[in-house]
C-alpha cells in the first residue's frame, strides 16, 4: 500500500493557500527550504507536478488541484476532530461542491446558487471554476456534485452525463448612463461605430451575438474580448464600452455596475444548464436550484 506523507501534504496545502513559500514558511514558523524540500518529496511520491511558477508566486497545476481539494478537505476534518475533543459542539456540514464555467457570466452563476444556500445553515458551498471540459472529468471522478454551464454537452465530450436545462433569458446591451443616452435613440442601428465589448469565443454568447450583428448589418467598434464575464463588465462599468448582458439579471448588472439599459439584442438568448452524472436530478440543493431558476429567475 502507498502511505501519504500527511506531513508533505500539509506544507503543500499551506503554499496552495498563501501562493508562496515564503508566506507559508511565515505562518508554519519554518525556513523556506525545508518546505521546498517537502514539496519536492511529495511531487515525487505522486509522480506529479503540483505546482508552477507564475511571476512571483506559485501557480497549481491540475493535478495540484485537485490534491488541494483533498487536502482541504482533510485539514477541515483535523479541525472538526480537535474541536470535537475539546468539548467543542462542531455540526458536520455537508459539502455540495458545484462547477462553474468559467465564461459562465458570475452574477448568473450566484443567482443560480442561492437557493442552496438557503436549504440548511449546515450545507457548505464549494465553488471549482474551469473549462467546461475539465470540470467534466471531475464529475465523472465524483469530485463535483454538479456542472452550472452556458452550453450544453454533446456527444462530442464522449461522457456519460445529462443536461438539465434551467432556462433561458433575453439578452441586452448595457452601458454608463452617457454612453446609453447617446446610443439608446434609435437602437440598434446607433450602434454603428459604437464601442463594443465582447465575450471571448469560448463564450457561447458570442456566436449568436456576432450573428445578430451581421444579420442587422451594424459595425460596431470592438474595443476588447473577454474571457471573464466579470472583467468585461468592470470595463463597460468604467465607459469602455457598450456590453452584452442577460434581462433575467437586468437590475442586478445595472445596480452592481452602475449602467444602463440601451436596448434589447431580439432574438438572442443566453440559455443554462445543470450537468449531472444521473439522469434524473436526486441532490436536495440541485433540486432548490432547478425549481427556483424556473419558477423565479427565467420567466
Amino acid at each position: 500500500m502507498d502511505w501519504l506523507n500527511y506531513h508533505h501534504l500539509l506544507y503543500f496545502w499551506m503554499v496552495a493557500r498563501e501562493g508562496t513559500i515564503l508566506r507559508a514558511a511565515e505562518k508554519l514558523h519554518i525556513g523556506q527550504p525545508a518546505i521546498s524540500t517537502q514539496l519536492r518529496s511529495l511531487e515525487e511520491s505522486l509522480g506529479q507536478k503540483l505546482f508552477q511558477k507564475s511571476g512571483r508566486t506559485l501557480k497549481l497545476t491540475e493535478t495540484g488541484k485537485t490534491v488541494y481539494r483533498y487536502a482541504d478537505e482533510i485539514f477541515t476534518l483535523g479541525r472538526e476532530l480537535v474541536d470535537t475533543l475539546k468539548g467543542h459542539p462542531v455540526g458536520k456540514p455537508v459539502r455540495f461542491v458545484v462547477g462553474v464555467v468559467d465564461a459562465m457570466p458570475k452574477l448568473m452563476a450566484r443567482r443560480l446558487l442561492e437557493p442552496a444556500l438557503r436549504l440548511s445553515d449546515d450545507l457548505r458551498l464549494v465553488c471549482v471554476e474551469e473549462s467546461l471540459e475539465v470540470l467534466l472529468s471531475e464529475l465523472m471522478l465524483h469530485n463535483v456534485d454538479i456542472v452550472l454551464s452556458d452550453t450544453p454537452i454533446t456527444a462530442a465530450f464522449k461522457v456519460r452525463a445529462y443536461n438539465h436545462v434551467l432556462g433561458d433569458t433575453a439578452v441586452g446591451l448595457f452601458a454608463t448612463k452617457e454612453l446609453a443616452r447617446r446610443y439608446r435613440k434609435g437602437f440598434p442601428d446607433s450602434i454603428n461605430g459604437a464601442p463594443l465589448l465582447v465575450p471571448g469565443h469560448g463564450s457561447a454568447l458570442r456566436r449568436p451575438l456576432d450573428s445578430w450583428l451581421e444579420s442587422r448589418d451594424l459595425h460596431p467598434q470592438i474595443r476588447a474580448e473577454f474571457d471573464d464575464s466579470a472583467l468585461l463588465k468592470a470595463f463597460g462599468q468604467t465607459g469602455e464600452g457598450l456590453f452584452p448582458g442577460g434581462l433575467a439579471i437586468q437590475e442586478e448588472i445595472c445596480r452592481q455596475f452602475e449602467v444602463e439599459l440601451v436596448g434589447e439584442v431580439e432574438g438572442v438568448r443566453e440559455q443554462f444548464f445543470a450537468i449531472s452524472a444521473e439522469r434524473k436530478i436526486k441532490h436536495p440543493a440541485v433540486l432548490a436550484i432547478a425549481r427556483t431558476a424556473k419558477t423565479d429567475l427565467f420567466i
